[in-house]
Order: structure tokens, then C-alpha cells, then sequence
């Protein structure tokens, strides 16, 4: 029941696919770096978006 060494040619092949870029994104950053950069996009898209007309949106209410 074994694929001998076809699991490891696919793989090969997926990775020259893909441009051999990995699944993971290494960016160089540590978790609380990347939480802390994560939180700063989504304050600034959230005051983007209360700025042009949607703080109904933003703060989570709906119309009927």
C-alpha cells in the first residue's frame, strides 16, 4: 500500500507550480508582531470606513 517515492515527486512538482513558495508566510515576525501589525490595519481600515459614511456598519448595526 505504499506510493514508494510519488508523494515526494508531487510534492516537487507543487513546489516548481507554485514558484517554490512555500504554504507558510515567513515575514520575519514574531506572533505579537504580527498580532500588533494585524491590529493597527484593521483600527485604520475601521476609522476609513466610519470616515466615508459607514460608522453604522462599523459598529456592527444593521437597518431594517
Amino acid at each position: 500500500m505504499t506510493r514508494g517515492n510519488q508523494r515526494e515527486k508531487d510534492r516537487e512538482r507543487a513546489a516548481a507550480r507554485n514558484g517554490g513558495k512555500s504554504k507558510t508566510k515567513d515575514d520575519g515576525l514574531t506572533p505579537e508582531q504580527r498580532r500588533e501589525r494585524d491590529a493597527k490595519a484593521l483600527q485604520e481600515k475601521a476609522a476609513k470606513k466610519a470616515a466615508s459614511g459607514g460608522a453604522e456598519a462599523a459598529s456592527g448595526k444593521t437597518k431594517k
